[in-house]
């Protein structure tokens, strides 16, 4: 036996990762479930991309926008996480009473449209509304943006949805009541060597219904179905064997080339048929074309050998 000697210095020191804990609300259990989330993630990373090349167009600096989270709030839980004071552009959909938010932080914006009036440099601009023409280029940034939305969403996106008013204060807009599920996807926007938070929050009930069932019910007789469909097209090794013969290991080590090895298996009875060693019928020796073949006498998918097989 080997032992092993551990030693430890008291110089080297290891720091564990920090754990990353998730509370789960039990007040609020309803949640993405995997495959939801997954289709949704990769639509709003297909926007972030769209979105990132659609900035650098429209504001002549290099951009880009990558999807950090995503996940599902009531509007007032997603309200609550944004400052009091940031820009907020509601989007009504067409056949919803909640409306979509995408939202960015002012002093962000404020660079973006200094950027897009010629400015080379980004200016400091303190936390303020925008003025008309500002709000005007802000509307056209995200009318953009939601072509590029359309086109990621894809059929995800049935409803028409627009661009509708501005608010700069995220207690006071309106855009569904408290309890209302959105979809909420994070990004973080980096406009040249500025990064800035955003986000996109969609209502749960215009994405949801083209998702369907995340785990669709299935009666125990097609589940049958399916699990035989299944197992009918996995391979298996099919071998004929011979009955085997019992010796004691004495023989086996002494064998040697031109040694008789005497077998208990009649010339007249078949051969077994086995599928991994379990036999499930029989079959006599027979030739196809230049191949040895096997002619199938009797035949058992159960699995159970009958005493005539064994005689």
């Amino acid at each position: 036996m080997t032992d092993l000697l551990v030693q430890t210095s008291d110089a080297v020191t290891s720091v564990a990762p920090a754990r990353v804990v998730e509370v789960y609300d039990f007040r609020r259990p309803t949640t993405l479930a995997r495959e939801h989330s997954r289709a949704l993630e990769l639509a709003f990373e297909t926007f972030a991309r769209q979105w990132g090349t659609q900035l650098t167009a429209k504001v002549r600096v290099l951009s880009q926008v990558t999807c950090e989270q995503l996940s599902m709030l009531t509007y007032d839980e997603y309200a609550a996480s944004l400052p009091p004071l940031t820009a907020m552009v509601l989007l009504p959909v067409e056949g919803a009473g909640a409306k979509a938010v995408i939202q960015f932080p002012l002093d962000a914006v404020l660079t973006w449209v200094s950027h897009m009036l010629g400015a080379s440099k980004p200016l400091p601009t303190p936390d303020r509304t925008f003025t008309p023409i500002e709000q005007a280029l802000v509307r056209k940034l995200v009318d953009d943006a939601l072509d590029d939305l359309r086109y990621s969403l894809g059929t995800l996106l049935v409803q028409p949805i627009s661009v509708g008013t501005f608010q700069f204060n995220s207690q006071f807009a309106q855009a569904a009541s408290k309890g209302d599920l959105m979809i909420v996807a994070t990004f973080a926007i980096r406009v040249g060597d500025r990064v800035a938070p955003g986000t996109l929050a969609i209502p749960a009930e215009v994405l949801l219904p083209q998702l369907g069932e995340a785990v669709p019910t299935i009666s125990a007789a097609a589940a049958r179905d399916l699990l035989d469909a299944q197992v009918a097209t996995v391979p298996v090794g099919v071998s004929l064997q011979l009955a085997p013969a019992e010796v004691l290991p004495s023989v086996v080590l002494g064998l040697a080339v031109g040694d008789l090895v005497r077998l208990p298996h009649a010339q007249h009875r078949p051969l077994t048929i086995t599928v991994d060693g379990e036999p499930i019928g029989t079959a006599a020796v027979g030739a196809n074309g230049s191949r040895l073949a096997g002619i199938v006498v009797t035949s058992n998918p159960a699995g159970t050998t009958t005493n005539s097989e064994r005689s």
